[in-house]
């Protein structure tokens, strides 16, 4: 009976280790480091280098284990301290991840892009937050990419300058409360109709005088500083104020690559809106088609009991894959009057309108 012969392997693999890769007068220096620590120390969250680096040590290969060489390094950075050398190369070099990893990244943080987008702006015509949802089908819309060697929060406000130019979105406006003593409350009222500020409430209790508004953001630097010819001073009180009731439902479907605007409806009216919607549009198109249908059918058509229409037999198997037909199957099951296409359309994106928001209810 022959036996397998299992040869020593003299090679460590490599585990838990993130290769941050810098080419430099031709040559390519690498050095090991910790997994996840390389972004810590780039943002200034990590700020000790022996938690980021395996060893101070720089390689030309670190999957062969191959050192630099010394000459090398003198001639690539004028100096053969190697602890200097692995701060540059953790600095402006290229962190080296697998391309599902990279994916992965990428798809995080756009999402946290857009989460920051979503908490900093609001539709101007209600005074709500767009769901995630739209706020990701915007950026889409606007060809946005990820650039993984700044913050979410710098991209974010680039996304905002962009959206603010193609779509109707705006930041929201900052509420801070303002004080200043009771003798020079006219210039700070002369200052408030400069900044445009809405003032939402006004306390002149004390000696003290207090005005809640909300401002542009801005302009919350250059209040601060004009405040003290009144002997004021200004505190935040909320960094976005959004109308109560919910988000705005404003929607943009990708009709036969046009895109369109559905106009948004209030979250406290979406029930009523839907329910009145279906019924007129069920009063005009059931009663037209009750007649029409109820001649005899023809040789090569069917009728939809679930969506109360006839097509065509061809097209018969490619409407019940579709999700109008499916949409209108369960409320059929659930004992409730079919919706037309437009009308299902609506109530689908409402619904994965509201489902995006659960994961994100501030």
């Amino acid at each position: 009976m022959s036996r397998t012969l299992v040869q020593p392997v003299g090679q460590k693999r490599l585990t838990n280790v993130a290769v941050v890769r810098l080419r430099k007068t031709g040559q390519r220096f690498e050095i090991a480091c910790f997994p996840n620590k390389v972004l810590s120390w780039r943002t200034r969250v990590e700020k000790d280098l022996d938690e980021v680096l395996q060893s101070h040590t720089v390689y030309s290969n670190v999957s062969k284990g191959v050192l630099a060489k010394s000459k090398d390094l003198i001639k690539a950075f004028g100096t053969d301290d190697l602890t200097k050398i692995c701060v540059e190369i953790l600095e402006k070099g290229e962190l080296q991840v697998s391309g599902k990893e990279r994916e992965a990244q990428l798809s995080s943080q756009f999402r946290d892009i857009a989460t920051i987008v979503m908490e900093k702006t609001i539709n101007p015509e209600t005074r709500r937050p767009y769901t995630m949802t739209m706020i990701e089908r915007l950026m889409h819309e606007i060809h946005f990419a990820v650039d993984p060697n700044l913050t979410s929060k710098e991209q974010a406000l680039k996304v905002i300058k962009k959206l603010i130019e193609h779509f109707p979105i705006k930041r929201a406006p900052l509420t801070v409360r303002f004080t200043a003593p009771k003798s020079n409350l006219a210039g700070l009222m002369e200052k408030l109709d400069e900044w445009n500020a809405i003032v939402i409430s006004k306390d002149e209790s004390g000696s003290q005088s207090s005005l809640v508004c909300e401002i542009e953001p801005s302009i919350l630097h250059s209040c601060e500083e004009r405040l003290k010819d009144v002997q004021g001073r200004v505190e935040v009180l909320s960094v976005s104020a959004h109308a109560e009731g919910g988000s705005s439902t404003d929607q943009y479907d990708n009709v036969e690559d046009n895109v369109e605007k559905v106009h948004s409806v209030p979250a406290t009216k979406e029930a009523a809106a839907i329910a009145q919607l279906s019924e007129t549009m069920q009063k005009q198109s059931l009663s037209s088609e009750v007649e029409s249908q109820g001649q005899a059918l023809g040789k090569n058509q069917k009728r939809c009991k679930e969506c109360a229409i006839v097509m065509e037999d061809k097209s018969y198997r490619d409407h019940c894959k579709s999700a109008w037909h499916k949409h209108n199957y369960t409320r059929n099951k659930n004992g409730l009057p079919p919706l037309s296409q437009e009308e299902c359309l609506i109530e689908i994106e409402m619904a994965e309108s509201n489902r995006g928001m659960k994961d994100y209810d501030y």
